[in-house]
């Protein structure tokens, strides 16, 4: 198992999408895992779910808004009450508010940075100080392939997040990277999932006919990629965003 005696914090993994099939993904590899998530009653039933197959030894249900600096805090120290440490750190928090620019009000604005791009920051401010001292540690945001190709669809604030994950990856890594800390990024393509077919509806049939393998991806297929950088195979790896858009975009 790749993540024996590692512990990982996995951000908005109660969903079905990324989220939870990360904290899937890196139980099944043998971590511990924190599903943390701002949804309380989804929190506690994933994360119940995976107790009953990893058991409670492995798994704690958190809940927390990454927007909020008290939460961060208190999902960092309840996951070192009961793990004594943190190797892993994906940030798959998100949120979209579909808005032109023109009648974006600054509480939309807010709303996405805070939880896209400060969530991050807040994130990985509060699991530096014990991965320093550990001299190891993988942090892993998500970006999105947007944040090269913009969007048409009223993202202008989703889409500053993401191509601001991209330039965070690259300082924090060079930052941490003497402390033995790798610091990556993933920009999925078009992963469906109920919220995008809610909010982009008929726009998504037209994703197998712009995209090389001729489907959307699947959130295991994200997992995979994030499996991958958390682990020593990826050892040399630092600073990059990697695509996995199924040839979509191609950077």
């Amino acid at each position: 198992m790749r993540f024996k005696n590692r512990v990982a914090i996995v951000t908005a993994s109660a969903g079905a999408g990324i989220g939870q099939a990360t904290a899937r993904a890196l139980a099944r590899e043998g971590a511990c895992v924190a599903v943390a998530d701002s949804h309380e009653r989804r929190t506690m039933e994933t994360a119940e779910s995976m107790i009953s197959e990893y058991g409670e030894a492995k798994i704690i249900g958190i809940k927390c808004d990454v927007s909020s600096a008290a939460d961060v805090n208190t999902m960092v120290k309840k996951t070192l009450d009961k793990f004594g440490r943190i190797d892993i750190l994906v940030n798959n928090a998100g949120r979209n508010i579909l808005s032109n620019v023109e009648s974006m009000t600054d509480e939309v604005w807010n709303a996405v940075i805070n939880v896209n791009l400060k969530g991050a920051f807040l994130c990985a401010k509060a699991v530096v100080p014990s991965m320093i001292k550990q001299k190891y540690g993988r942090i892993i945001s998500m970006s999105s392939v947007e944040g090269w190709t913009g969007s048409v669809f009223g993202e202008t604030h989703y889409v500053a997040t993401k191509a601001g994950i991209m330039g965070f990856t690259k300082s924090l890594a060079r930052e941490l990277g003497p402390k033995g800390i790798t610091v990556n990024a993933i920009a999925p393509g078009v992963i469906p999932n109920p919220f995008l077919e809610r909010i982009y509806g008929p726009l998504l049939e037209a994703v197998p006919s712009i995209t090389p393998l001729g489907r959307g991806g699947k959130p295991e297929e994200i997992a995979n990629a994030v499996v991958f950088l958390a682990s020593d195979e990826a050892s040399y790896v630092i600073g990059e965003t990697f695509v996995v858009s199924g040839g979509l975009y191609m950077h």
